[in-house]
């Protein structure tokens, strides 16, 4: 016997969501107000359209993330699908959260379009940002051909590449060395000391390439620095082979260079308008973050935020910041507080994000320490209680053939792993897809650790009438207990739609996929001009 459906996942004519409109929307962005939209579709399909500020929160990962995505339960919250259903679904369950103002957007994407541009791919205002960059600042740049043949010609160089370091790991071009583009200002003056030495930064596909060039010719590197156009597609798509495996890093502090990239990055920071926060408007502000959104983020390494950082601040590295702000960042219109401890890193993404229409300011270990060594977890609301409708690891595994199990891990961890004969179901498909299971008898809901499973239970007793168990601790319990995963037969009920496959990562990408990805980020510049919401300001 199924337990009710929870009142607060009822729909009643009181429950009915407010609307905004468009042109509201837009409005706000424009004049700088918070606010925050969210596509509650899976990222695949919001990556072939979305307006421009819209971030991705699928409707099955609201619990997941949204309470560090939008931290300020009052602060206007927007929702939209493409007529699926998914919003009015959201609503309730980001109300049942504790968030008071929460509205559907009127016509959903459809009705958007006929107001503003609506664009393709991920991390779209990064991007864009970066193609304006280089359409106006001229940042120079080499094709694969030219790349190479200096690469093979001239000793006196250095390829630095800007990418996250698993990502340069995986491939990379010859004689790279990993230099994450936050880290560049801060690191690249110890790797080529000499003025005389040639510099080219490149990335996976164009903007951090861009930005990372432009950011050491900001910082006053008098250098002949170059972005690899296009970077590793472009390497790709020339016939150039890539390395695979380098760990060539440079994370030493630097020591001989660092008074002068102070120095340099004090006055381009100066010159864009950053604020750097005394202790006492710090303070200010951190009061003040019930009533105007506010994050904290520690722009150093991983490994260093890692080693200690400063309590409320999540880790969240310069350059990728720039890349891919709206992965930590959910609010346009919020307040912005980056921290170094150096000086050089936070003044340098703040000159960017500062460009990008954010209000950002920096501090310094002056008026906060990095005392705290504990990671962080993502913030969470308590799993609801379940009684009796879990199950463990052991109990599944001693009668497997009386269960169903229902695996709701992203494709990508699924695909890489999974309970043996456990069935891919995306929990936003539950009412089209619980039905394709085989069988009637029981199923056994499982996620990467349980939590995703949990939230969706009352999702899944609304649709069918099979008696329902959650694995407690989902599928890390199942290792942790012992038993092996499955990593040759899979059983898709649903389409793997929920994670977008990036042309620019890893090396089994199409020609022509990495071909179109180009293709579409030089036209952003003239998109960007038809939309006239970005307050982007290139200095």
């Amino acid at each position: 016997m199924t337990s009710p459906t929870p009142s607060h996942l009822s729909p009643n004519a009181s429950d009915q969501p407010r609307l905004m409109a468009s042109t509201e929307l837009r409005r706000r962005w424009r004049a700088g107000e918070e606010v925050a939209l969210l596509d509650v579709r899976e990222e695949g399909p919001y990556s072939l359209s979305h307006p421009f500020f819209a971030v991705s929160l699928p409707l099955s990962q609201i619990e997941l993330r949204i309470l560090d995505l939008v931290p300020r339960l009052d602060v206007p919250v927007v929702v939209y699908d493409d007529g699926e259903g998914y919003a009015a679904r959201a609503v309730l369950r980001i109300r049942a959260l504790g968030y008071t103002d929460v509205s559907v957007l009127d016509g959903g994407l459809s009705g958007y379009a006929r107001h503003g541009e609506v664009f393709r791919d991920v991390n779209v205002p990064s991007k864009a940002f970066g193609e304006l960059v280089e359409a106006i600042r001229h940042t120079p740049s080499l094709s694969a051909d030219e790349a190479k043949a200096l690469i093979e010609r001239e000793s006196n160089l250095v390829v630095l590449d800007a990418r996250r370091f698993e990502e340069y790991r995986t491939m990379s071009i010859p004689r790279g060395v990993s230099v994450p583009g936050g880290e560049l200002a801060f690191r690249a003056r110890e790797l080529a000391p000499s003025p005389d030495t040639t510099i080219i930064v490149n990335c996976a596909g164009r903007t951090r390439s861009i930005i990372g060039t432009q950011s050491l010719i900001n910082a006053g590197l008098p250098n002949r620095i170059y972005a690899l156009r296009n970077g590793t597609i472009g390497w790709t798509l020339a016939g150039h082979q890539v390395e695979r495996g380098r760990t060539a890093r440079m994370l030493e502090r630097p020591a001989a260079s660092y008074a002068t990239a102070l120095a340099d990055a004090k006055a381009w920071a100066e010159r864009v308008g950053v604020g750097v926060l005394d202790a006492a408007t710090f303070a200010r502000h951190q009061a003040e973050a019930g009533t105007r959104t506010l994050y904290c983020l520690d722009v150093r390494t991983p490994e260093e935020y890692a080693s200690s950082h400063p309590a409320g601040f999540a880790s969240a590295p310069g350059g990728q910041l720039v890349q891919a702000i709206d992965e930590w960042v959910g609010v346009r219109g919020a307040r912005l507080v980056l921290f170094d401890d150096d000086g050089v890193r936070a003044r340098m993404t703040a000159s960017w994000l500062k460009q990008m229409g954010w209000d950002v300011s920096v501090v310094g270990p002056d008026v906060v320490a990095a005392t705290e060594t504990e990671i962080r977890a993502a913030r969470r609301p308590p799993l609801p209680q379940l009684g009796e409708a879990t199950i463990s690891a052991e109990q599944l595994a001693a009668d497997p053939a009386a269960w169903t199990v229902v695996d709701l891990t992203r494709s990508p961890g699924y695909k890489a792993g999974h309970i043996p004969r456990a069935h891919f179901v995306l929990a936003s498909r539950f009412a089209d897809d619980l039905a394709k299971l085989p069988g009637n008898g029981p199923l056994v809901l499982t996620s990467d650790d349980g939590a995703e499973a949990a939230f969706a239970l009352a999702a899944a007793r609304a649709v069918t009438h099979r008696e329902l168990r959650v694995l407690s601790g989902g599928t890390r319990a199942w290792v942790a207990a012992g038993y092996a995963l499955d990593t040759e037969r899979h059983a898709w009920i649903s389409p793997a739609d929920d994670v977008y496959k990036r042309p620019y990562e890893g090396t089994d990408n199409a020609a022509e996929a990495m071909q179109a990805y180009i293709d579409w980020e030089l036209q952003l510049v003239a998109q960007l001009a038809n939309d006239s919401v970005s307050n982007f300001h290139v200095v």
